[in-house]
Formats: C-alpha cells, sequence, structure tokens
C-alpha cells in the first residue's frame, strides 16, 4: 500500500507547508480559503491526482512597495460613506439659471430687483449679475436701507437708471430680462453664493471713488464693497 502512504506523506507535508502560508497571510490580512483540486501529488501509476480537501491560499497581487489594497467588496463599502453631492444638485450658477422657472409675473417686490440687475448688469456675466442682487438684497436686510427690494431700488440718489420713482420701460422677451428675472429669484433665495456675500456697495470699475470701505471683489465691470 505504497500509494497511498506516498500521497498521505506527501500530502501532510504540502499541508503543513499551505498551513504556514495561511498563517502568514492572516497576519497581512489577506483570507484563505478552502478549495478542492489545488495541491496535486504523484501516484504510483504517474497520474497526478488532487487532493479532494487541500487547500489554497488567496494572494491578490498587490501594489510594488507591498502593500495590500483593498478588496473590490471593501472599496464599495467605503465608497458608500464618502461625502456625496445632492442628487440633481445644480453643478454651476449657469446650471441653476437654467433650471430656474421664468413665471409669467413676477411679484412687485422681485420685479423692482429683477430690473436692477437689468438695467445695473445685463451684460455682465451671471456672476456679476448675481453679485448685483445680492447687494440689494443685502441693503434691505441691513436695517440702514428701506426693508424692500423696491424702496432699495427706489431710494433717491441710489441708482442711476431710476428717474423720479419709475425706471424705464424693459422688453420682458428678451433673453436679458430672462436671465434678469431667474438671477433674482434666485438672489432671492439665497440658493447660490455670491463671492460679495454681505457687500452694500458697488461702483463701475471705470471710475475710482473715494469711498473708503472695506473692498471685497471686483466682478466684471463692477467693484463691491461692505
Amino acid at each position: 500500500m505504497i500509494v497511498p502512504f506516498h500521497v498521505a506523506r506527501v500530502s501532510g507535508a504540502v499541508r503543513k507547508a499551505v498551513y504556514g502560508i495561511i498563517a502568514f497571510a492572516a497576519l497581512c490580512g489577506v483570507s484563505a480559503v478552502q478549495a478542492e483540486d489545488t495541491v496535486h501529488v504523484i501516484a504510483s501509476n504517474g497520474i497526478s491526482k488532487a487532493g479532494p480537501q487541500d487547500l489554497m491560499v488567496a494572494v491578490p497581487e498587490g501594489p510594488a512597495n507591498g502593500a495590500i489594497s483593498a478588496s473590490a467588496p471593501q472599496s464599495a463599502a467605503l465608497a458608500a460613506f464618502a461625502p456625496q453631492a445632492p442628487a440633481g444638485a445644480p453643478a454651476s450658477l449657469a446650471d441653476l439659471v437654467e433650471a430656474t422657472p421664468l413665471p409669467a409675473s413676477l411679484s412687485p417686490e422681485l420685479e423692482c430687483l429683477a430690473g436692477a440687475v437689468y438695467f445695473e448688469s445685463k451684460s455682465e456675466s451671471l456672476a456679476g449679475q448675481l453679485a448685483v442682487a445680492r447687494v440689494i438684497v443685502a441693503r434691505s436686510h441691513s436695517g440702514r436701507y428701506p426693508s424692500s427690494y423696491c424702496g432699495v431700488v427706489y431710494q433717491p440718489s441710489q441708482f442711476s437708471f431710476v428717474h423720479g420713482h419709475t425706471m424705464p420701460a424693459i422688453s420682458h422677451t428678451s433673453r436679458y430680462w430672462a436671465n434678469a428675472a431667474r438671477i433674482a429669484q434666485i438672489a432671492d433665495q439665497g440658493s447660490w453664493k455670491s463671492p460679495v456675500e454681505g457687500a452694500l456697495f458697488f461702483h463701475a470699475a471705470r471710475v475710482s471713488p473715494r469711498w473708503g470701505k472695506t473692498r471685497l471683489a471686483a466682478i466684471g465691470g463692477h467693484v463691491f464693497y461692505r
């Protein structure tokens, strides 16, 4: 009964070696799995046979520095805890403007705010238009100016496009008005932060008044102050 003797003998030696590998792998955080047909022995007839209960160590190929990378299930689990942006959140101000509905008509207050955006900054970037709108919103909340958008816009000697208590006619079918109306809604809701949050003053970049105020930023053709 030499064949069983040699098979058992070789298999036992291989088992010991594999158990050693498993112990080492466990220290490294690598799991071992049991599988059939993995460790082969030679029978007396020269045919390679598999030990049905032998072990296989699953050692994934790691980086060159020897570090063991996380498995796919572990990576998926870690990704589940990564910060995620709210589903459907706009990636830019342009996206938010595009997603903001344009109503058939605005409230009187938003009409005043949009009118100021239109006349002061319709040719500016969306960021420049939002900055102008946020100044008017900030003034209405400051306690130093009228508490309504219309009160801020029509306050004497504040906006050059205002004559008496009126502003010029606006083409409500133009894309400039569509942008101004959407920007007014965004500024009113505070749904996008402007670089000049808290600014109460601005002037055209082509002039240099000596205001002695804290300059916040220049956006397009305007400079903003607190």
